[in-house]
């Protein structure tokens, strides 16, 4: 009879042992939890204030506020967007082209891009470009200028 006491105590001890393991994971878990509700709880402010400055900023009554309600119920958004007008804060930097159009409608920097290309004999690279405009031979400015031709191309 001793060796079925030895094997319910040992089977005791490694009960305990997972009790141990498991409260110890549930500390862990609970700290991550509350980390997780803190962070929920800031955003659910921020968005708060957005909504207010949002309010602030808009006169009330445009027209674009009048569209926004409607794409927001429409979208299901929630309520708390429902008397929020909002600004549009981007712009389309490089505008379509219509006949009769220059390029000093253009930023400066895009039309020192045109006459860079306007100027050369043949096909040139942004690698090329960038020299030419001032800025630094490095990848983050070849790949924007890469970019910003691109832009042009897709515009006329």
């Amino acid at each position: 009879m001793g060796s079925l006491f030895e094997e319910l105590e040992a089977r005791e001890a490694a009960a305990r042992a997972r009790v141990e393991e498991l409260e110890a994971e549930l500390a862990e878990i609970s700290g991550k939890l509350d980390t997780a509700r803190e962070g929920l709880e800031r955003l659910r402010i921020a968005r708060e204030t957005v909504v207010e400055v949002l309010a602030e900023m808009t006169p009330e009554g445009s027209a674009v506020s009048v569209k926004s309600r409607e794409t927001s119920a429409a979208q299901g958004v929630a309520p708390a967007y429902a008397g929020v007008e909002r600004r549009v804060v981007g712009v389309l930097t490089v505008p379509n082209w219509q006949p009769g159009m220059g390029v000093d409608v253009l930023p400066s920097v895009y039309r020192d891009i045109v006459e860079v290309v306007a100027d050369a004999p043949g096909p040139v690279r942004a690698k090329q470009i960038v020299p030419r405009i001032e800025l630094p031979a490095e990848t983050g400015k070849i790949e924007g200028t890469r970019s910003k031709l691109k832009r042009l191309v897709e515009r006329g």
